[in-house]
């Protein structure tokens, strides 16, 4: 499976979860995998040409397979989700830095504020990857042009 393809069957994956209802009843315990953590920064960025970027921090434990940090925004419209790059993540124990970007049509988000949805999610090993959620995180943003 391609690098690419594993992103975004990981970045599918987590939007679907964060999108479900009861997704959105667990608790942020019961999101979690307990010592794995994940934020995301108070301000994202839109450039002229479009392009968004958000960025944040992550830490996992251990993994058997792929670890990606993806992450999605809407503003306005709560209903609209733009899913916003996927990041490869190392699960090592050790504090990282993501930055997800993303060129959409311009106009697509503009300064102000937002939400962001952003998941840790690993690709199980096996015939079928299925996904398993390491950390999840819903925040308000600020957006501002970059």
């Amino acid at each position: 499976m391609s690098l690419r393809h594993a992103v975004g069957t990981a970045a599918g994956a987590a939007l679907l979860l964060l999108a479900a209802p009861s997704a959105s009843a667990l608790s942020a315990s019961a999101r979690s995998t307990p010592g794995d953590e994940l934020t995301v920064d108070a301000t994202g960025s839109v450039a002229a040409d479009g392009t968004i970027t958000l960025s944040g921090t992550y830490r996992c434990a251990s993994s058997t397979g792929p670890v990606f940090v993806s992450s999605a925004v809407s503003q306005g419209d709560s209903e609209v989700q733009h899913g916003i790059g996927g990041t490869a993540a190392v699960c090592d124990g050790v504090l990282h830095r993501w930055t997800n970007s993303e060129k959409r049509e311009p106009g697509t988000l503009v300064p102000g504020p937002a939400h962001v949805a952003a998941t840790l999610t690993e690709l199980s090993s096996g015939p079928l990857p299925l996904p398993i959620f390491h950390a999840t995180l819903q925040r308000d943003i600020t957006v501002v042009a970059d």
